[in-house]
């Protein structure tokens, strides 16, 4: 195996958290003069750490003094402690809890991350109690809030590549439970949202990747390890995560009544055998493959966000450097693939 012998790190990896939670310039336009405090709920997962401290730093550098609060189980990635170590206030509770939602407090800001996906295959109850009733009870709770909610560009209906992808005013047709319940969250801000007035941002994701998780993380682990890399879905769009998050916390100026859905994601369509066959080019292999890309797959068509936003800045060859350098020389990774090569969509 001749690897790349050029393949570097952009970051010593103690400081990762801090690498992938810098703010960019429009995000601190955004957040200036940002009245009240700011609540992140469900932030104990792969995207509130770095969400929750890139809001700090945020408003750390503007001279502000929004506090940030980080709520949740803290149980499914992430601790506590890297958040009070950031200065920010975590409470921690179960928001199937009334009591819990009773005592958190009343943010002018929220950003909404709750959600059940992975392990749920054969419980289509807890979808619907974590993606949709909780957000239904949250959602009441802070309708009096700018509210940036996490979707996904799973509640599309899947689309041939060579069409390009779905924008927002494409239909939402979503396969298997946990998109289906995606879709119900949406209806429950959107409800709430044409009741109350609450300005609203639905964020359609897919798919944001980092050093430790992602799709290219999944690809490149198994091209790095001899598996065979799934052409099922054979494309797909994909975006780095602080170009995401950055994004998303701009979607702030976009939240609207009713409310608004807005794709965040990478600007191209990308072949997942070219992925593959990059990673290989990279680690000096040669990858295998399974399957036969169908004629259709969950594809999401960004302009609109890049329109206001600009293009994330981070390109797909930097992203596969990163991702193979890291896989390489850390190795450490969250150890949650993401079954993005699912046709049935059941996670």
């Amino acid at each position: 195996m001749a690897i790349d012998s050029e393949l570097l790190l952009p970051l010593v990896p103690e400081e990762v958290e801090q690498f992938l939670s810098q703010p960019e310039s429009a995000t601190l336009s955004t957040l200036q003069g940002l009245p009240g405090d700011i609540i992140v709920l469900g932030a104990g997962g792969k995207m509130g750490l770095h969400l929750c401290l890139m809001l700090k730093q945020a408003v750390d550098q503007l001279g502000q003094n929004n506090t940030i609060y980080a709520a949740s189980r803290f149980q499914s990635l992430n601790s506590d402690q890297a958040y009070l170590e950031a200065g920010i206030e975590v409470l921690k509770g179960d928001f199937r809890n009334e009591v819990f939602i009773n005592q958190l407090p009343r943010c002018e800001t929220v950003f909404y991350l709750v959600g059940a996906k992975f392990g749920t295959t054969d419980r289509p109850e807890l979808l619907e109690e974590i993606n949709v009733k909780v957000a239904g009870r949250l959602g009441e709770y802070y309708r009096d809030s700018h509210i940036v909610a996490f979707s996904t560009g799973c509640v599309y209906s899947y689309t041939n590549p060579e069409y390009g992808g779905s924008t927002e005013a494409s239909p939402t047709d979503p396969v298997g439970d946990y998109a289906q319940s995606c879709l119900g969250r949406e209806v429950q801000f959107a409800t709430l949202s044409r009741k109350y007035g609450t300005p609203v941002a639905l964020i359609r994701l897919n798919y944001s990747t980092e050093f430790r998780y992602g799709v290219l993380v999944d690809i490149g682990t198994r091209v790095l390890q001899g598996e065979p890399v799934d052409l099922t879905m054979g494309y797909l769009n994909l975006i780095w995560q602080p170009d995401a998050l950055n994004h998303i916390i701009r979607c702030l100026d976009l939240a609207g009544s009713p409310a608004v859905p807005i794709n965040i994601t990478g600007p191209d369509i990308l072949s997942v055998r070219d992925l593959a066959e990059r990673f290989g080019q990279v680690f000096g292999t040669t990858p295998r493959f399974q399957g036969e890309p169908a004629e259709s797959m969950w594809l999401s068509d960004a302009s609109h966000s890049h329109r206001m936003f600009g293009k994330p800045v981070t390109d797909l060859e930097a992203m596969i450097q990163w991702t193979a350098a890291w896989l390489l020389k850390v190795g450490q990774t969250h150890g949650k693939p993401t079954g993005f090569e699912k046709r049935d969509g059941k996670f």
